[in-house]
């Protein structure tokens, strides 16, 4: 059996529970698997065809921060990096190779836990026009990718089709209880703030991310992938210049691209040629080792 992104995987007798742009989930009983496919998504539409080892690299990279940060918070992983598959699936080991994780299951909160350091994206358009940034007020002459005085958590519903919405904390408090979001929101200062002050030491800036939390038992714990270049704006540290938009470690090669293009960013996507395939492999590939110090 051979991996193809350009199909939606099936392991043969194991249920699938959902399939996502990137991402396949799988019943295993009294835990999950979740697949990290090579498909790319951009404006809502997934490319047909993927980013070889793209899947590799958020597995991967998901991995080394659940162990990083697990002194902060406790994580849904099952299963360690290296540990072998459960035995019903070692016959797609090949398949499953690097890009698969057993989890806990966990009934997620019904919030996105964005943290942003950095004044980009929505955030920048938002204070571009209020000066603040989801009801939160900010100093006056702030500029594009200006570093903010202190992270802000700046909570989003979660939409399976389309963008997810920014809220106020209060209304985030509204759906989960004050109790959960007010944990869920220290929870992800303290986790970015750690591991912003740790990559910047390796050459990258987070600029903003999102994190999923989800009750295991009662207890509120770490979920989904986390700091990755897919769920997080990573950039160069030594080009980072305020003022303007910056270089990215994600899909900024696609993005480029597509924008040259006459698409109207409906389906059907059109193929990426392979040198922005190839570049955007590279730049998955360098945001492992840059954080990691390691090659994958």
């Amino acid at each position: 059996m051979t991996y193809d992104p350009l199909l939606t995987l099936e392991l043969p007798g194991v249920k699938k529970l959902k399939s996502g742009k990137v991402r396949e989930v799988f019943d295993l009983g009294q835990r999950l698997l979740f697949v990290a496919t090579d498909r790319i998504s951009a404006f809502d539409c997934v490319m047909p065809n993927g980013i070889p080892r793209k899947g590799e690299v958020l597995t991967q990279i998901s991995y080394f921060w659940f162990d990083q940060t697990r002194h902060l918070a406790p994580n849904h992983l099952a299963a360690k990096a290296g540990d072998p598959l459960p035995a019903e699936l070692q016959k797609f080991a090949a398949l499953l190779a690097h890009r698969s994780m057993v989890v806990q299951k966990a009934q997620p909160l019904a919030i996105e836990c964005v943290v942003r350091g950095y004044l980009s994206g929505s955030g920048w358009k938002d204070y571009q026009k209020t000066g603040s940034v989801c009801g939160l007020t900010l100093p006056p002459g702030l500029r594009e990718s200006s570093r903010l005085p202190e992270p802000l958590f700046t909570p989003a519903t979660k939409a399976d089709i389309g963008h997810d919405e920014n809220i106020s904390f209060a209304t985030a408090c509204e759906i989960t209880g004050r109790g959960l979001a007010e944990k869920a929101r220290d929870l992800s200062l303290n986790i970015y703030t750690f591991a912003a002050e740790y990559a910047l030491r390796r050459g990258i800036i987070i600029a903003d991310t999102k994190f999923e939390f989800g009750l295991i038992d009662g207890k509120l714990v770490l979920i989904d992938e986390v700091l990755t270049p897919d769920s997080s704006r990573f950039w160069p540290a030594d080009q980072y210049e305020a003022g303007r938009s910056q270089p990215s470690f994600d899909k900024q090669y696609v993005r480029d691209y597509l924008e040259a293009l006459s698409w109207n960013k409906q389906p059907p996507a059109p193929a990426l040629p392979a040198d922005v395939v190839a570049r955007t492999t590279g730049k998955y590939l360098d945001a492992y080792a840059r954080l990691t110090g390691r090659t994958l």
